[in-house]
């Protein structure tokens, strides 16, 4: 599966839009991960437990955009994007989102190695 930020790929053409397509993720850390962030946090820098935790998150979340895309038949997404909110002080959302369509390679297009 093709992922791009951009709403075009170099070397393709959109044959068929699919619609938008999503993945969501809803996590929280536990009472000890909170806590360990929270001593953390009184020091300042980075506080690795939540770096670790949103990197997971937007990884599964990519994850589960791609799930359903290819459901829907699609190689590709396009316009590609992450939202996240935090819900009550414990958990945070993050969703990936774009649009899924079917690519095929333009007609005399220059392809990568190994493509």
């Amino acid at each position: 599966m093709i992922i791009a930020t951009t709403p075009y790929l170099a070397g393709y053409q959109v044959s068929e839009t699919k619609g938008q397509v999503f993945g969501l993720v809803v996590r929280s850390r536990g009472f000890a991960g909170n806590f360990a962030a929270g001593l953390r946090s009184l020091v300042g820098g980075e506080i690795h437990e939540y770096t670790e935790l949103l990197e997971d998150t937007r990884r599964q979340a990519i994850d589960r955009m791609v799930q359903n895309a290819t459901l829907m038949g699609a190689n590709a997404v396009l316009s590609m994007r992450f939202d996240s909110s935090e819900i009550g002080s414990t958990m945070s959302e993050i969703v990936a989102y774009g649009t899924a369509v079917v690519v095929v390679p333009e007609a005399g297009a220059v392809r990568p190695v190994g493509e």
